[in-house]
């Protein structure tokens, strides 16, 4: 399967200048850190409203404003200085977010999901190729998809396969990928894929059984994160 690929990395494809990405990277770096530590602050508090016990060890403490900062400076380098820096940064928060909850507590939080969506939907008015029908459609057509999904695995399974918190996330990546270039499917494929890989290899290395479980919202989170970075300031 093609994976979205982005604009030439030249102006008239939409990519800053080498200098200007830089320079944007650079600043964003230090953004990204501050919305990391505001993250791990926000997880805080999302626990004591949960009644759940966060963790103090040191890739829950300082995971957030390490990959958020890396993120950011990433996306900046790729967008440069441009009103979509900041929308697919909002995206990158969450996801971030999405991703580091759930691996601590395997769950995805209305509390966090709704107001995202909510907002990605108010915001694809201004993103390009997106707009407010495609990104109720394909977040509703995502969402059904792996609610589906969800379903047929609690029948055959047991237990929750997939998680009601994915099939939010799931809606909410479609929403803020949309379809052009087929950008959902990338996403989905992708964040499969990533979960696939490292299960078989927590399998292999014995870290985990057949039987253990792991959360599918990270890699989702993951692989929505590689294609909003392709998509590039198209």
């Amino acid at each position: 399967m093609d994976v979205v690929t982005g604009a030439a990395g030249s102006n008239a494809g939409g990519s800053p200048d080498l200098t200007t990405a830089l320079l944007t990277a650079a600043v964003w770096l230090v953004v990204g850190a501050l919305v990391g530590f505001g993250i791990r602050r926000l997880t805080v508090w999302l626990c004591r409203l949960e009644e759940l016990e966060h963790g103090s060890e040191r890739w829950q403490v300082w995971g957030p404003p390490i990959l958020c900062a890396l993120l950011f400076a990433a996306f900046g380098f790729r967008y440069g200085p441009t009103p979509l820096l900041l929308i697919r940064s909002l995206w990158v928060a969450v996801l971030v977010q999405v991703i580091f909850f759930d691996a601590e507590h395997r769950l995805i939080l209305d509390r966090v999901m709704f107001p995202a969506l909510a907002v990605a939907l108010a915001l694809s008015f201004l993103t390009p190729h997106l707009g407010f029908v495609q990104s109720l459609l394909t977040g509703l057509g995502a969402g059904l998809l792996f609610l589906v999904l969800a379903l047929v695995g609690a029948m055959i399974f047991g237990a929750d396969a997939l998680g009601f918190g994915d099939v939010k996330l799931v809606a909410f990546i479609g929403s803020v990928v949309g379809i052009y270039k087929v950008a959902i499917v990338s996403a989905l494929f992708l964040g499969v894929l990533f979960a696939g890989v490292v299960s078989l290899l927590l399998v292999v290395t014995r870290i985990r059984s057949m039987k253990d479980a792991i959360p599918y919202g990270p890699f989702l989170a993951a692989g929505a994160l590689v294609v909003l970075w392709q998509l590039g300031a198209q």
